[in-house]
C-alpha cells in the first residue's frame, strides 16, 4: 500500500535546470535527512527519486538505509544529469550499470519501482532501444519489484501498458491530456503514480491535490518541495480527501 502523497526528492539533490518558478538553496547533507526522516514520519511511505536529481540518490542512501522497510523506493532509468545537461542513453549496457549505481547510492539490493525517464520520444524509446527488455530482466532478478515508465505523450503511456506494472503521468487542474489512459490502467490493475499534479508550483494546494486524488486511479500524488510545513499541510488535505471519500 503507497500513501497518497508520495515524495519527489528533486529538491534535495538538485537546483539547476529546474522548471519551478522560483529558485532555491540547495540544502546541505544534515538539512536534507532532517527533511527525508520527516517525511517519512509525517506519514508519507513513497519516495521518488532519479540518477538525474544531483545528490539525491545519495542522500536518501545515507540518510535512510536503517529505515528501509519503511518505504517504497521508485528512481529511473535512461537520463543523467552531467555539467548543467541533460543526457539520455537508453542501451542495455547504461541501464545496467545506471542501476547498479543506483543500488549503491542508495544503500540497498533492491528498489520497488524502476521507471524509464523518457525524453519525450515514448515510443520511440520503447520500440528502438533496449530499455523494456533490460528493465523486464532487472525485475526478474530482483533488482526491482515493480517497473514502469515516466513519459510525457498519451501515445506513450497507451504503449507502456502493454509492459508496464505502474506509469507516472501529469494529471492536474491545468492538464487533464491523460485521464484516458488513466482509465484504461485503472481497467487493467496498472498503478498510476502523478507527477506534476501542482503544476510546478502553480496550483495552489487545497485545490489541487483533491482534484488529483479523487480521481479512482490513482495511487499516489509526487510531491516535492523543502518546506515541512508545507509537506504536513498536503498530507492533511490528502487525509480529509480520504475522510470526506
Amino acid at each position: 500500500m503507497v500513501s497518497p502523497i508520495g515524495y519527489g526528492a528533486f529538491k534535495i539533490g538538485r537546483n539547476h535546470g529546474i522548471k519551478y518558478p522560483q529558485g532555491y538553496p540547495l540544502p546541505d547533507d544534515d538539512e536534507a535527512a532532517r527533511i527525508l526522516n520527516a517525511v517519512l514520519d509525517l506519514g508519507i511511505n513513497v519516495i521518488d527519486t532519479a540518477p538525474a536529481y544531483g545528490l539525491s540518490e545519495r542522500r536518501i542512501g545515507a540518510a535512510l538505509a536503517a529505515r528501509r522497510e519503511e518505504y517504497v523506493l521508485s528512481t529511473k532509468v535512461g537520463e543523467t544529469f552531467v555539467d548543467g545537461q541533460a543526457q539520455y542513453d537508453f542501451s542495455r549496457s547504461a541501464v545496467v550499470k545506471s542501476v547498479r549505481n543506483s543500488l549503491s547510492e542508495l544503500r540497498t539490493d533492491r528498489v520497488d519501482l524502476l521507471l524509464v525517464h523518457s525524453d519525450g520520444r515514448d515510443v520511440e524509446i520503447q520500440n528502438q532501444t533496449d530499455v523494456v527488455a533490460t528493465i523486464q530482466q532487472i525485475r526478474d532478478r530482483g533488482e526491482a519489484r515493480a517497473i514502469g515508465f515516466s513519459g510525457k505523450t498519451i501515445q506513450g503511456a497507451q504503449a507502456a501498458m502493454q509492459w508496464a506494472d505502474c506509469l507516472m503521468v501529469e494529471y492536474n487542474l491545468l492538464d487533464e491530456t491523460h485521464l484516458p489512459v488513466m482509465q484504461e490502467a485503472a481497467r487493467r490493475s496498472i498503478g498510476i503514480l502523478v507527477k506534476k499534479g501542482l503544476a510546478s508550483g502553480h496550483l495552489p494546494a487545497a485545490r489541487a491535490i483533491p482534484f488529483v486524488l479523487r480521481h479512482e486511479s490513482v495511487s499516489s500524488l509526487i510531491v516535492g518541495g523543502l518546506n515541512l510545513e508545507h509537506l504536513r499541510t498536503n498530507v492533511r488535505i490528502a487525509t480529509e480527501v480520504a475522510v470526506a471519500e
